[in-house]
Order: C-alpha cells, then structure tokens, then sequence
C-alpha cells in the first residue's frame, strides 16, 4: 500500500462528516472558527481563563495532575504543586485556543509562529548515514513539534484514531497538510510498526511518542523522575532496527514572544543499548531532560503510573 494511500487520500473529505449527528461539531468548529479571529493575544488570554476554569471544576483530572507532580518534584511544597497544576490547565487550553493556527492558518503564517533550534543535527546525523527517530514527549504544544517536522522534513508518524470522525479528520488533515510536498504519512496503531520501520529504512523521519502508560503492554519498569514507571521498550528496538539515532524534542510556547519553541536535544547516548531496561532508563531520562524546558506545559493529565509493580497499590483515586 502506497504512503499516499495511508495518508493524503485516506484523510479526504467524504460526504458522510455531514450526516446530521456531526452536525454539533461543525457548529463548534464553526465557534471555534469566529473566535480565532481575535488577535492572538486575546485568544491567548481566553484560553488560560477557560483552563483556569477547567482546573476548578474538573478535580478528576486536577488530582492526576497533582499526584504525577507530587510524585515526580517531591521536593515541592503542596502549594507550589497546586499552582504548577493550575499553570498546566492554562497553558493546556491555551494550546487547544491555538489549533486553529495549524488548521486554517497560511503556512506562511504558521512559520512565523514556530521558532526551531537544533534541527542542524537531523542534517549532520543523514549525512553520517544514520536513520532519525525524533522522540516527542507529550507537551500541549506537541501538534507545532509535528508541523516544525513535517515543514522541513519527509515524516512519518502514529496516529490514535479520534472517536468523532469529524475531528479526526481535522486533526488527521492538521498533521498532514505541511507536508504534502514531501508525501508526510500517518499510521495508526492496527498498521503495527512494519510501516513505520519501512518509511524509516527509505529515509523519512520518525516522529514518535513513546511517554505513556499503554497497561499490560508487557512492559519493563524503569526510573522516571526517580518513580518506577511502565515504560514499552519499543524505541530501542527501533532504532537497532533501523540503525537510527534518537533525538529527543520538547515543544515550548513563548508567551512573550507569541510562538512556540520547537528544541531537538543531542542524541540519547547508548540507544540502543543492551537491554530493554537500558533502552527504558535511557529513554526516561531523555524525557525528563525535555520536560524540565517548561515543566507546566506536559501534559500532567495523563496517569502515567497507572500501571505499579506487582503487589503496588493504585496511586490514583479511583
């Protein structure tokens, strides 16, 4: 199957998004729509009210976040961590505010609100004859490190399929629509890694996320911030098969400066390692390390220590 077939064509518009239970999606994308037209500054400051409003009243949500911050800087006092939360829901919202920059947005335009550094070292690892992996930590800006990416570089990425097909179609096109030129494609996770690993072999870059808890996924327990995590040793395996080098990415918005920082680290050193659990401890690492740019703004939502040990309770309340 052709990459076109996986990406450009799989996403095309289809009279069936119009059906009339889509039809409250394309009115909120159509709200959505008049709000951006706001100046920028403006959206910036509605989509940190909405996050703080979102901190008051999701307390679900607001408790996962505190109990990943308390664990990961136990060094921090409790208030201090109740305010990192608060500061993460409004820089989360204020993400979602900026979609429509990557959706509707000239590329012109887009450009001007992503700041790249460190790219150079995709070039000089190409030119060693090294195969790239990019490993991007789950951030609020996450969707720029992707458009940075696909601007300059043919890529290839996993896609999680959205439940509403209206919005995965949006999101899926919001991807893809900056790399056309270099014939980007997405993959979900039922594709498996065969096509991943094939576009990698012929020369595209690998985005990857490789941060989350995925359960009972067989998975090696490595330090995060010094808290066992289930981590999948997939990423080393990859880059031994691909013969690939492992830049980290983290993705930061520059409140002051109106754009988001896209940062590519040096190469996780030892990966791929000797084991799985080498390859974890390296990867988790590499992740703090990116993390620690603009702690706030990763996403703190997700239980990332869902999965313990055996005979480790939940630190989750259920």
């Amino acid at each position: 199957m052709s990459v076109k077939k996986n990406s450009h064509d799989k996403y095309r518009f289809h009279l069936a998004l119009l059906k009339p239970r889509y039809w409250m999606t394309w009115i909120g994308l159509g709200v959505f729509f008049l709000v951006t037209l706001l100046p920028l500054s403006l959206v910036d400051w509605l989509g940190c009210r909405i996050g703080g409003l979102a901190a008051n009243k999701n307390k679900k949500r607001f408790d996962i976040a505190k109990t990943n911050l308390l664990l990961c800087f136990p060094e921090k006092e409790e208030s201090e961590i109740e305010e990192m939360v608060r500061q993460h829901f409004e820089s989360q919202f204020r993400s979602v505010m900026h979609y429509f920059i990557l959706w509707w947005r000239p590329v012109s335009y887009v450009r001007k609100r992503i700041h790249t550094e460190g790219f150079e070292a995709i070039d000089h690892h190409q030119q060693q004859g090294k195969k790239v992996i990019i490993l991007i930590t789950h951030n609020v800006g996450l969707e720029f490190a992707g458009a940075a990416l696909s601007m300059a570089y043919k890529t290839v990425g996993p896609y999680k399929t959205m439940r509403n097909p209206v919005v995965d179609w949006m999101v899926a096109n919001g991807r893809l629509r900056f790399g056309k030129n270099h014939e980007n494609s997405l993959f979900t996770r039922e594709d498996g890694l065969r096509p991943l690993i094939r576009e990698v072999r012929a020369g595209s870059i690998l985005g990857y996320f490789a941060d989350e808890d995925l359960g009972d996924k067989s998975p090696v327990f490595a330090p995060f911030y010094g808290v066992p995590k289930a981590t999948i040793p997939v990423l080393g395996r990859l880059a031994k098969t691909c013969d690939a080098v492992v830049l980290p990415c983290v993705c930061c918005y520059q409140a002051d400066k109106k754009r988001y920082l896209v940062k590519l680290l040096p190469k996780i050193e030892d990966m791929p390692g000797d084991t799985d659990e080498m390859d974890s401890k390296n990867m988790n690492q590499a992740i703090e390390r990116a993390i620690d740019f603009c702690p706030v703004q990763y996403l703190w939502t997700l239980r990332y220590f869902q999965t313990r040990p055996e005979g480790e309770a939940s630190v989750y309340d259920s």
